[in-house]
């Protein structure tokens, strides 16, 4: 089963590049990101033809998830639990049925930015309400992946120019510990469970040529409960699309599983 997580800033801006993508690759499942579009406007028709079952939770021109999967979906939920008054459309659940049942998480961890503020303490309380749902999702005992647009620079390898970051709220110390905190419950960090050392990044903004100087961030995180660490055959980043034309400024990460 192989699981992809691509924030791809705004589903119609990404009307070619996205469905190009999916037929080169070939997910079975991916978790998308800053789709920027309600659940009644998502354009479907994108993917007609390519064999994929649509779930979105989505809001007007910000945030927005979706699970995109070729294998049946059961069990699906929106929002993340904990704070009832949240609005923002940063979470959805669903199980994946393949050789075996997999639970997946798309999320979209708010920025936090400017930090302190009220914006960073929407930050952490977030990851908090997270914890608390993935240390429910640990009881279970089943595979679970929990995919997305963490906006979280784990450590300074994670950064082409840590020195750049240490002010933003993607790096602080107290969003790197809440990180942490997940990671601590039992999950494990795919890439890094395969790939280690520096230079190995996600996101590249638009401006000042950071893509031309590679001067990157990797803030796109597939965590694996136990159960499905133990089904990681594979694992990587699919970093030439951020030199393709209208790309996002996230490229795909992606996880193979024996399921």
């Amino acid at each position: 089963m192989k699981i992809a997580t691509y924030n791809i800033n705004g589903i119609k801006a990404r009307a070619e590049a996205l469905p190009a993508w999916l037929r080169e690759a070939e997910p079975d499942v991916v978790v998308l990101q800053e789709i920027k579009s309600t659940d009644e406007t998502f354009p479907h028709e994108l993917f007609d033809g390519l064999g994929y079952q649509i779930e979105t939770h989505g809001q007007k021109s910000f945030n927005g998830v979706a699970i995109l999967s070729r294998l049946p979906l059961e069990d699906v939920t929106r929002g993340l639990p904990g704070d009832n008054s949240d609005e923002q459309a940063r979470w959805i659940e669903a199980t994946v049925v393949g050789k075996r049942a997999v639970r997946i998480c798309g999320l979209y961890l708010p920025n936090g930015n400017p930090a302190p503020g009220p914006k960073y303490d929407y930050k952490l309380g977030w990851m908090e309400r997270m914890r608390t749902r993935a240390r429910d999702l640990l009881v279970a005992e089943e595979a679970v992946v929990m995919a997305g647009d963490y906006n979280i620079i784990p450590q300074d390898e994670d950064a082409a120019k840590p020195e750049a970051w240490r002010e933003d709220a993607l790096a602080l110390p107290e969003s790197r510990a809440a990180f942490r905190r997940i990671l601590n419950l039992g999950f494990t960090d795919a890439f890094r469970a395969e790939v280690q050392g520096p230079g190995h990044y996600s996101f590249w903004d638009y401006q000042a040529g950071a893509w031309q100087r590679n001067n990157g961030i990797r803030i796109d995180h597939l965590l694996l409960s136990p159960q499905a660490a133990d089904l990681l055959r594979e694992t990587g980043i699919d970093k030439d699309i951020r030199g393709r034309d209208k790309p996002s400024d996230h490229v795909p990460v992606w996880i193979d599983l024996d399921a």
